[in-house]
């Protein structure tokens, strides 16, 4: 298994000074997390997109490509790219660009987006939702195929036979599909052979299990190998399960209630948040230990090759950050590994009927 970090490069009033972090200093931090993930010998880092004054990156690819000069063996991908009010062949150009520069590590992951914010920014209605989604994959995969291109769609000017460059190192250049609550994106994943990350940032993680299902089953019928899958979730890692939870929850609590205003959630209680750090709960809040026993309890569920933790949800004290790095590439990600390998785990069977 493979195991990571993703983040937004968020940006909330700092816990320990009081004040609202700069984007500056936001991203400076960042550079380092990624360098020290890089450094104990973590497998991917992600970086995602966002257009709103609470997160620092709208562009992954810069920032990735800054990350890349500072490091050495760390996969780099986007988490996402908001594909659908982007344009496929800049996103591919960019990537492409990242995975020479790296010498092969780059990924993109791409997603429709649980934003809106750069769909009027972009020019785009947000009534194309879905279809802008849907054209806008279908280019992307095609220019990772043919160094030249002809396609035509409805909401991107046409290409006849034009040359697409520069061409990736990786051939072709992994592409991920970045999947909420959503079965139909999982069954269009699979149909499409292209690898998966599923994003479970609330709820029991057994009810999502029928997306790696529906994922895989999807794959098969279309005649493709079973492709990767990644279980992307929050969290936070400290020396003790105690210290984890009493540094994460304001963060987390700031964060999610934010959202909860925007869109119709209560706000976050200590109660929820507690249970969240249950063994079935959706967040890997806790000490290295525990994080180990969350993993391969889902492990079983889901059967993943892939697992990346959104360390910062919300603006956290930088030293614990870089302290919770330290553990999950120095305990948590070998103890997981050697465990896998071990016991050649296997995925529980799971249902894909749906309550």
């Amino acid at each position: 298994m493979e195991i990571g970090i993703y983040t937004f490069g968020e940006r909330t009033v700092d816990p320990e000074t009081g004040q609202l972090i700069s984007p500056g200093e936001r991203l400076q931090n960042l550079m380092e997390e990624i360098e020290l993930a890089d450094q104990v010998g973590l497998d991917v880092f992600g970086i995602g997109e966002h257009h709103r004054p609470d997160y620092t990156v709208s562009a992954p690819a810069v920032v990735l490509a800054a990350a890349g000069t500072r490091t050495k063996r760390i996969r780099l991908t986007s988490a996402v790219n908001v594909l659908s009010s982007d344009d496929p062949v800049r996103v591919f150009q960019q990537f492409a660009t990242l995975d020479l520069l790296t010498q092969g590590r780059a990924e993109i992951m791409v997603g429709r987006g649980s934003f809106i914010e750069s769909f009027p920014l972009f020019g785009y209605d947000l009534k194309d939702y879905d279809e802008l989604f849907e054209e806008k994959l279908d280019l992307l995969l095609k220019l990772r195929e043919s160094e030249r291109v002809t396609w035509a769609g409805k909401h991107r000017p046409s290409l006849d036979n034009l040359g697409i460059y520069p061409r990736p190192l990786q051939n072709p250049l992994p592409v991920w599909i970045a999947v909420g609550g959503t079965p139909e994106s999982a069954v269009r994943a699979g149909m499409l052979g292209l690898p998966m990350a599923l994003g479970i940032i609330g709820g029991l993680p057994e009810r999502f299990a029928p997306f790696a299902q529906l994922h895989r089953e999807a794959a098969q019928k279309a005649g493709h190998e079973t492709p990767h899958l990644s279980i992307n979730s929050h969290g936070f890692l400290a020396d003790s399960s105690r210290e984890a939870a009493d540094i994460a929850f304001p963060a987390f609590k700031t964060m999610m209630d934010r959202l909860g205003r925007e869109r119709g959630w209560p706000p976050l209680t200590r109660e929820q948040f507690e249970f969240s750090l249950s063994l079935r709960g959706a967040n890997f809040v806790g000490s290295p230990e525990q994080v180990i026993e969350k993993i391969l309890f889902q492990h079983e569920i889901f059967g993943h090759d892939r697992f990346l933790l959104q360390l910062t949800v919300g603006t956290l004290p930088h030293k614990k950050v870089l302290r919770a790095i330290e553990l999950l590439g120095t305990k948590v990600a070998p103890a997981v590994k050697r465990e896998i390998a071990r016991t050649n785990r296997k995925p529980k069977p799971i249902s894909t009927k749906r309550s």
